[in-house]
């Protein structure tokens, strides 16, 4: 009934990523901020990685690309095989860097990650004389052909502005150019459209499924907006306390979840039933302390459902249906109650902890 998190294997994965611990040496203690995470990507499909801030969804990606500053940063243990070749801890495959080469990143905050003193039109030429070595006219020429693709008007013009000119939804299509500069197989996106209001947000999206459409690259979607995750992943995994709880189809997630945070974070959505609108229901309590992490399920404090199994040992990886994955003891033979029954009297299943 156990199983490893993995998309089909009727077609390759482009991106495989087995079993990812990183922690970080502090004044405080050791954080162990990624423990023991897998999941892939195939050619022309989008995985999202969602969860609430600090679960390790962007220490996860970063340091697949080697972003991490090591020390304090540190990977442990895991294997990340991009096209079957080994790039976890290296910065150079067949002698080009995979960063920004062979894997794209747009960053949570353009206007942080892009450099005020510089045109825009430089920085999106200069992977281009890096990776591929063009001179800077030809990289500068493509760098216009790229803004004009991410539908900035007027590209010409704005390669020759400076990040102060540019609007925000402007600044993350520029980000979106330049990871896209050398046609890299693989695109992460990490929160795109946090910053931005829903309707420039819709563009981005738009945006980012058109040129997937064109260049068949993948996407790793790292957000916590269970509503961008419904317009555009492919497949979903959520994440907690460093590790992926659930993972399946988009449609597994949203309509057979089968975790408990999982349905969590769905009764917190907003939502348009006018009979719901009223009321929202957080998750109450907060994230377990990575420095010590809990010997059983990180998410049992907060859990209705918990049982006392749920304590002392860490749960199994369950396959509840065809590669549709789920950490949790409720889906063991001997279970007595069902995480797909949250409506639940509260007095029903508090004694399972007994």
């Amino acid at each position: 009934m156990t199983g490893v998190m993995t998309s089909p294997q009727t077609i390759p994965a482009l991106l495989e990523v087995r079993d990812l611990a990183v922690e970080f040496a502090t004044y405080g203690g050791t954080v162990q901020a990624v423990r023991g995470v897998s999941f892939s990507v195939e050619k022309g499909k989008t995985l999202a990685i969602v969860g609430e801030s600090g679960c390790g969804k962007s220490v996860t990606v970063q340091s697949l690309m080697g972003l991490i500053p090591m020390p304090p940063g540190r990977i442990t243990a895991g294997s990340a095989r991009l096209n079957g070749v080994e790039v976890l801890g290296c910065n150079v495959i067949n002698g080009k860097d995979i960063r920004g080469s062979q894997i794209g990143m747009i960053f949570q905050d353009p206007m942080t990650s892009l450099n005020p003193t510089m045109r825009i039109g430089d920085q999106i030429a200069e992977p281009l004389q890096e990776h591929r070595g063009y001179s800077h006219k030809r990289a500068f020429s493509e760098a216009i052909n790229l803004l004009s693709l991410s539908k900035i008007p007027e590209a010409a013009k704005r390669a020759r502005q400076y990040p102060f000119e540019f609007s925000g939804g402007m600044l993350q299509r520029a980000m979106i150019a330049m990871a896209i500069a050398c046609k890299p197989s693989i695109l992460i996106a990490d929160e795109p459209t946090t910053a931005l209001d829903v309707t420039i947000q819709a563009q981005i999206l738009d945006l980012l499924q058109d040129l997937q459409t064109e260049t068949g690259m993948a996407i790793v979607l790292i957000t916590h907006d269970l509503g961008v995750v419904a317009r555009v992943a492919d497949e979903v995994a959520v994440m907690y306390a460093g590790k992926i709880v659930e993972q399946g189809s988009v449609d597994d997630i949203f309509y057979r979840s089968a975790h408990p945070y999982t349905l969590g974070l769905k009764l917190a959505m907003p939502t348009n039933d006018p009979d719901k609108q009223h009321k929202l229901n957080p998750i109450d309590g907060s994230p377990p302390d990575l420095f010590a992490p809990p010997p059983g399920c990180g998410y049992c404090p907060r859990c209705p459902f918990s049982m006392k199994i749920c304590d002392s040992r860490p749960p199994e990886n369950f396959e509840v249906a065809v590669q549709h994955f789920s950490r949790c003891w409720l889906h063991h033979p001997q279970a007595r109650i069902s995480p797909a029954a949250p409506s639940i009297p509260r007095e029903l299943y508090v004694g399972e902890r007994a």
